[in-house]
């Protein structure tokens, strides 16, 4: 099991990491669930752009590049949103909301998986 890591603040993001790393599996994403637990992720890769169409709870949302530098961050997307296209993002990080906030996580900040 995978564990998301903010090597720049030394905090955790996330100890409990899934990955959607093929087309249905990206289509899925977290569909169907009621709630993202504290502590959980969904990466999906590739990504540069998320919806949360049909979701039924807030999330966070973190934009990586192929190096794993955070592009973009989006804190509390509620559902029915689309976030804008990050040309440089190679993947996306789902998060509970206020992750974001509770890790300090900011662009720039080096992330390890």
């Amino acid at each position: 099991m995978k564990k998301i890591v903010n090597l720049n603040k030394n905090s955790e993001l996330a100890g409990k990491v899934l990955v959607a790393d093929s087309f249905f599996k990206r289509i899925r994403g977290l569909l169907g669930r009621k709630e993202l637990e504290s502590g959980e992720a969904l990466i999906i890769t590739p990504c540069q752009q998320i919806h949360t169409f049909f979701m039924r709870f807030p999330i966070d949302i973190v934009f990586l590049d192929a190096k794993f530098k955070v592009v973009s961050l989006h804190s509390n997307l509620p559902p029915w949103r689309i976030t804008p296209l990050h040309w440089q993002a190679k993947l996306v990080i789902e998060l509970p909301a206020n992750t974001i906030i509770r890790t300090q996580t900011v662009k720039g900040d080096l992330l390890s998986f």
